[in-house]
This record gives structure tokens, C-alpha cells and sequence, in this order.
């Protein structure tokens, strides 16, 4: 593994961290292994993620134009994803310890190989969350999906991932 030790890190706390979560709210984590300078994690296969199908949406529903009014068919749609990627953050968020998950996104919420489930998945930047001291690193995730307080503050908890999934 040629990686800088930051890059090392944060591929052994994604292991670390799928190895423990084990439920249908998070990408399956089978195994890993090293073969000379290469790191090897066997996850279970989704293969679409929220990105792909935000992308479609609009050629999928029929609409002309994107600032067309969503039809019902399609906010039922976006409710159930919505209730399912809260329940994926509930299940994080009461393991013990509970996990923040820091880089929810549209990117990082994959969908089943049977698309009957939405999924969690890239915690790389995940941490255990110490509800007493609530001390976590600053700046980390991705810029335009991050909760201000995890760029300003040194203290924050479980919420800054609620407030991403609606982003």
C-alpha cells in the first residue's frame, strides 16, 4: 500500500468501520487483504448510488423541464428514499458506540443490487462518536455537503449527518 498515512487511515477506519455494521442500512463488508503493495476490500455490490438516479430523474418521470413540478408518483418516490436514509443514519447513529458518518452525499448513498433498499456506504471519514467530550476533527467531508458547525467548531455530534441528508 503506497498511500500517504492520512490516505492509510482513512481506508483502515472504512474497514474497520463496515466490519462492525453489519445490517441491511450499510454496504455489506465480507473481507480484505493485502497482495504485495495492494489493498483489497471485498463489499457487497450496489450498483447504482443517489447521484446516478438524481441524474435520471427527470428522463425517467417524463418531465420536459426541470423546474417542472414534481408529479405525485415521483414525491412519494423522494419521501421513501428520504424515510429509508434516515433510518440507515438511525442505525449508526444508536450503535454503540454510535457513528457519525461525516460525508453523507448524494455519492456516498447507494442503492441495492435489487433497488429495493437504499444503503450507506464510503466511511473513510467516519468517527466513533465520545457522546462526553463530543471532540471531533474540523474540516473534515465534503465542502458543499458539510454541516457548518464541523467547519468551525471543535465539538459537534450525530445531528451534522441529519443535516446533510436533507442537502
Amino acid at each position: 500500500m503506497d498511500f500517504s498515512p492520512e490516505k492509510k487511515h482513512r481506508i483502515m477506519n472504512e474497514v474497520k468501520c463496515l466490519a462492525k455494521l453489519i445490517s441491511n442500512f450499510v454496504v455489506r463488508y465480507y473481507s480484505s487483504w493485502t497482495e504485495d503493495i495492494h489493498l483489497y476490500i471485498h463489499m457487497e455490490y450496489c450498483p447504482q448510488t443517489l447521484r446516478s438516479v438524481l441524474k435520471e430523474k427527470q428522463l425517467v418521470f417524463g418531465r420536459q423541464l426541470p423546474a417542472e413540478p414534481m408529479t405525485i408518483f415521483e414525491y412519494f418516490i423522494s419521501c421513501e428514499i428520504l424515510r429509508e436514509l434516515l433510518q440507515c443514519l438511525e442505525f449508526i447513529h444508536e450503535f454503540l458506540p454510535p457513528i457519525i458518518h461525516r460525508d453523507i452525499k448524494p455519492e456516498n448513498i447507494l442503492i441495492s443490487m435489487n433497488n429495493t433498499n437504499i444503503k450507506l456506504g464510503d466511511f473513510g471519514l467516519a468517527t466513533e462518536h465520545d457522546r462526553l467530550s463530543k471532540s471531533h476533527t474540523q474540516n473534515v467531508g465534503t465542502v458543499n455537503y458539510m454541516a457548518p458547525e464541523m467547519g468551525f467548531l471543535p465539538t459537534y455530534g450525530c445531528k451534522v449527518d441529519l443535516l446533510l441528508s436533507n442537502v
